[in-house]
């Protein structure tokens, strides 16, 4: 059953080594779970996969231009994010690495909670653009990213074959304050981000 949502037992922090385990379990079981929906008889939640989400993590941690997120309810890490800093064109732009939330408290706000602190933290380091790779097949975080106004770029189309789609997010421009009577803004993501 999924938890209630509880904002404020939600916090987001930079992400320590300490939460290695608990991010590469739930980065693991994220995967496992957008993965089934396309492979529904591939075991994706595997002893060698976690290894592999381990150290992918632990090189993030490690290296000094890729900060890293968690999101923890009531101590438990639930949610993580990283980002690394880049060029583009030109102009100062930042790269959404990783945001994964465990399938457990998909729809809970954790997403939106990660992405939000990510872009506080990009915008105050003056970053104008922000881009990042997604499954094409993973409709739920596709979808998740185009209500946050993320859109897909321009730059880099799909070739045919492509598994990714890139998306980019104007980080220049404040997002709009709704207009008065306007429906308020959107429950969480069913999706879980």
């Amino acid at each position: 059953m999924r938890p209630a949502p509880d904002a404020a037992a939600l916090q987001v922090r930079a992400a320590t080594a300490a939460d290695l385990p608990a991010i590469a379990a739930l980065h693991t079981g994220a995967r496992a779970a957008y993965h089934r929906a396309r492979f529904p008889d591939t075991h994706f939640d595997v002893v060698a996969e976690r290894a592999r989400r381990h150290d992918a993590w632990l090189r993030d941690l490690a290296r000094g231009d890729t900060p890293a997120l968690c999101a923890a309810r009531h101590g438990t890490v639930v949610g993580a994010a990283s980002y690394r800093h880049r060029a583009d064109h030109h102009r100062p732009a930042v790269t959404l690495h990783q945001l994964h939330v465990d399938p457990h408290h998909w729809g809970t706000g954790v997403g939106r909670a990660l992405h939000a602190a990510c872009l506080r933290a990009w915008r105050a380091a003056g970053f104008s653009r922000a881009v990042l790779d997604v499954l094409w097949h993973n409709h739920r975080a596709r979808a998740f990213y185009t209500r946050l106004g993320w859109r897909p770029d321009p730059d880099r189309r799909p070739a045919p074959d492509a598994t990714h789609l890139t998306l980019w997010l104007d980080l220049a421009t404040p997002p709009a304050a709704p207009a008065p009577g306007a429906p308020a803004p959107a429950a969480p993501d069913p999706a879980g981000r």
